[in-house]
């Protein structure tokens, strides 16, 4: 399932493998919470732009249009005709982000639905069922995504519930995947590692849910509101305690720069809304930094948004014409804009693993950590 190919460092470059086929690590997965990235883009786009890995969002689909529907219509991959590897997160991102519209006990989440209010209730036999409906790759375990900063004492308790819930989630997608009819009966199972900004309750709970028979763990709970470098510091605490011959996921992390450092500091898998969201907003990643097209400055600017930049967007169109688009409402500045900064995410990567494979990855880190976090001078 998951091979480390060489180490620079703690940095690790490696290969995953599940039923939908393979993927080169590091890897960047690219967020279509229901089943589409948000800003026009299709499965057939995110081919076209070096997507190894798609996420999709269990608590979404399970209002709209429903994960039976779904499963009726042969899973998620069919639906969205996407036919390579897929993530489902839990729901347990959705405890955090819906606070005010939730209530937690030791069976599972009470939610009020965003959308019309109505209740609905999950847990992790309920989110291991509805991401079996789904059929995706891989299944994370039902967790709490607690906020930063959280006492202590609410930490110690919710950390020691999602170690309860994840054995419950193993032994139900145990059930689950041994059914007859299951749309992806090789479906793998990822746990989730919490501790809110407490080194040591990180490190007791990573070192307690390491012990299940799980295809690959994450770090959950961080990039919610605390300190970059507290976020490092976790990442440290945690990673020596994680298993070495299993993927290593860092969710909703974040910036180029955190990723450079995340990778440095041993972590295999990434997603972020960050590149779809920014972008949607006229902010746009290049090797030279970061830059704003909306600003007047571009009005006449006849360059690609990146000269370094081999995406379908700066190979066909200029920064004057991509302005216009946004200044004019036109729905495909939007897509245009996506489309590059995912591209630029998943080039990222790929640049990333060649510096690993020619065992340059200090100088890359080095190059590039700082600059992309600036503003572009071009």
């Amino acid at each position: 399932m998951f091979e480390v190919l060489k180490t620079e460092g703690r940095a690790r470059r490696g290969v995953f493998t599940c039923p939908h086929g393979t993927a080169q690590t590091p890897v960047f997965m690219n967020v279509g919470t229901q089943g589409a990235i948000k800003g026009a883009v299709s499965a057939h786009d995110l081919r076209e732009i070096g997507c190894q890995i798609e996420l999709s969002n269990t608590y979404h689909l399970h209002l709209r249009p429903g994960d039976g529907v779904v499963k009726e219509l042969g899973g998620l991959h069919r639906f969205m005709d996407w036919d390579g590897p897929m993530l489902t997160d839990s729901g347990g991102f959705q405890v955090f982000s819906l606070s005010g519209l939730r209530k937690i006990t030791e069976e599972g989440v009470t939610f009020a639905s965003h959308i019309d209010g109505r209740r609905i209730f999950m847990g992790p036999e309920e989110s291991m069922s509805i991401q079996s409906n789904l059929g995706s790759d891989i299944a994370m375990a039902f967790d709490e995504c607690i906020e930063n900063p959280a006492p202590r004492d609410y930490v110690q308790r919710s950390c020691d519930r999602t170690a309860r819930w994840l054995e419950r989630c193993v032994a139900e997608h145990r059930r689950l995947s041994a059914l007859p009819g299951c749309v992806n009966p090789g479906q793998l199972l990822f746990g989730i590692n919490q501790g809110g900004t407490y080194p040591d309750i990180r490190v007791a709970h990573m070192e307690q849910i390491a012990a299940q028979p799980c295809d690959g763990f994450a770090i959950g709970g961080l990039a919610v509101g605390e300190p970059t470098e507290v976020m490092y510091e976790i990442i440290d605490a945690v990673e020596p305690h994680m298993p070495a011959d299993r993927p290593r996921y860092l969710m909703g992390v974040g910036t180029p720069s955190n990723i450079i450092e995340a990778v440095a500091r041993g972590v295999d898998f990434f997603d972020c809304v960050m590149p779809a969201r920014n972008a949607r907003h006229g902010k746009l990643f290049t090797w030279h930094g970061t830059l704003n097209i909306k600003n007047e400055k571009f009005k006449l600017d006849r360059r690609p948004i990146d000269p370094d930049c081999q995406c379908p967007v700066c190979r066909s169109f200029s920064r004057a014409y991509l302005r216009h688009l946004f200044v004019a409402g036109e729905m495909l500045a939007m897509r245009l804009a996506v489309l590059h900064n995912l591209y630029f995410y998943n080039e990222l990567m790929a640049r990333i693993r060649q510096a690993l494979d020619e065992g340059r990855f200090a100088a890359f880190r080095t190059e590039h950590s700082g600059r992309l976090e600036n503003v572009s001078e071009l």
